[in-house]
């Protein structure tokens, strides 16, 4: 039998909801991380590979990431306002997990596959 769980397993400052930036796992923040990869974007352009994500939605994922540091967003004083999105540092360490995370699931897709069938099956 295994042990109970520590009902203060997560006090740790460094496992708190407050340091784990859970929106690494959404899948709208990988796809802004790949398509912000080589360079600053408008919203316009992050638009055209994420279309079927609501500018609402959108909107939410690039401000949480602006506020988990991943990137940032620049406002011109121009006219029409041209605003730009570019990943800082901490965002662009985020690529070679991505990476990671990606070519692992490229070599067990057809394990994942299976798996939601027989699930969904039984």
């Amino acid at each position: 039998m295994n042990e109970p769980l520590d009902a203060e397993m997560f006090d740790d400052p460094a496992c708190s909801d407050r340091a784990q930036p859970f929106r690494v796992g959404d899948k709208w923040t990988a796809m802004v991380l790949r398509c912000l990869e080589v360079g600053p974007r408008r919203f316009s352009e992050l638009r055209v590979p994420l279309h079927w994500v609501t500018p609402k939605v959108l909107t939410e994922t690039l401000r949480s990431m602006e506020r988990n540091g991943f990137l940032t967003r620049t406002a011109y004083d121009e006219n029409p306002p041209r605003v730009e999105y570019a990943l800082t540092a901490l965002g662009r360490s985020l690529l070679g997990p991505l990476d990671t995370a990606c070519d692992w699931a490229r070599t067990h897709v057809t394990e994942i596959v299976e798996a939601r069938a027989a699930y969904e099956a039984g």
